[in-house]
């Protein structure tokens, strides 16, 4: 099984928390949508003669902004070059005010069969704060289009440690995402990067990011309620009905190698990975002029490949194989960290069955503190 990633790098406007790889200006749309063609064709072997592509994902950026011609020019291409199993699972990001009823009509006749939307928050005031280009009522609506034209398989976004006076917005955000019904929801904790409008504010004292006592505690109610609802917690931000599981993120946390097209996008296959230019202009110059793709590749080493395991398996309701990193990459963590592994399990914060740890929801909150205790080198 392999997975293809494809970057659409535009956006309407942007949010003041992102620091993805975007343009609002959509001068090279179409040149931009003509060099992923062409870099499918230039990269058609790196997953190997073999390889079927069971996900294929349009992330971004907002791939919703694709006409249904450039959708179709990209899944031509794609199947010209891959062969795509027939239950492929295909995910396009999609924005709510994108999802007009003619736009969803036509990505449900399109070969998209799920749909991931960035809703954010149902309170007017944070989308404002957030500088999200959608309503409080478009994230309602579009999810409702969505489902009315034969989408069933659908994932929302949702955003939590959003500055406030109390937890009640947070609580009416999920209140109003449980409503839609959807199988799969991500939930995110508001991130304050430094190369953002947030974190330029936030140097000037101009913006001012909740405790971290506050964060934590929207996490814990967010575990509660999503309990309640009948969503399994498989990764620390996503949460599913049984079942429901994102394929392709499921994939990338499991190391299945990928492949990712356009500006910015990453590419793994086992062994190494290939980091393509964050930059438009010389990605299309470079794919369309030079039949090149403008990419740096790191060749990882097992040490490498143990820390990347163990950072994202840890995120998983699976837990980290400490047996697989002492077998099959010869980093025995067992044995040279028994010792935290022992104090991890006597304060609470992780389980250790067999060879697997596994993080307890106290332990969630310390994942990223925890990965690096555990780190190689």
């Amino acid at each position: 099984m392999s997975g293809l990633y494809l970057h659409i790098p535009f956006c309407k406007q942007a949010c003041h928390y992102c620091d993805f790889h975007f343009s609002t200006s959509m001068a090279l749309k179409s040149r931009l949508v003509e060099a992923l063609t062409r870099e499918l064709a230039l990269r058609q072997d790196y997953l190997g003669p073999a390889a079927e592509l069971t996900t294929i994902y349009f992330g971004g950026g907002t791939p919703s902004l694709l006409t249904a011609a450039e959708l179709d020019t990209i899944f031509g291409a794609i199947h010209q070059h891959f062969r795509v199993a027939s239950d492929a699972e295909i995910t396009l990001e999609a924005n709510p005010d994108d999802l007009t009823l003619a736009k969803v009509r036509e990505l449900a006749a399109s070969p998209v069969n799920r749909l991931s939307i960035g809703l954010q928050s149902f309170h007017e005031p944070h989308l404002r704060l957030m500088n999200r280009a959608h309503s409080a009522q478009e994230s309602r609506a579009g999810v409702l289009r969505a489902q009315d034209a034969g989408f069933e398989n659908i994932s929302v976004d949702l955003i939590y440690g959003v500055p406030a006076p109390t937890h009640a917005l947070w609580e009416a955000d999920m209140a109003a995402a449980f409503a839609l019904n959807v199988p799969h929801l991500s939930c995110y904790a508001l991130t304050i990067e430094p190369d953002t409008v947030f974190g330029r504010q936030l140097k000037k004292g101009k913006f001012a990011a909740p405790p971290d006592e506050f964060v934590a505690r929207q996490f814990e109610m967010l575990l509660l309620e999503m309990a309640r609802y009948g969503y399994q917690q498989y990764e620390i931000s996503n949460f599913c009905r049984p079942g429901r599981e994102s394929r392709h993120n499921s994939a990338y946390w499991r190391g299945v190698p990928y492949l990712g097209l356009g500006p910015s996008a990453h590419s793994f296959n086992g062994y190494s990975r290939q980091y393509t230019v964050a930059n438009n202009p010389q990605y299309v110059a470079a794919v369309l002029e030079r039949g090149e793709v403008p990419a740096t590749v790191e060749t990882l080493s097992p040490q490498d490949r143990a820390n990347e395991y163990l950072m994202t398996s840890l995120r998983t309701a699976r837990g980290c194989d400490l047996g697989h990193l002492r077998d099959d990459l010869g980093v025995d963590v067992l044995t040279q960290r028994a010792g935290y592994l022992q104090e991890l399990q006597v304060t609470g914060l992780a389980t250790l069955t067999g060879t697997v740890l596994r993080l307890t929801d106290a332990g969630k909150l310390l994942a990223d503190h925890i990965t690096l205790e555990l780190f190689q080198g």
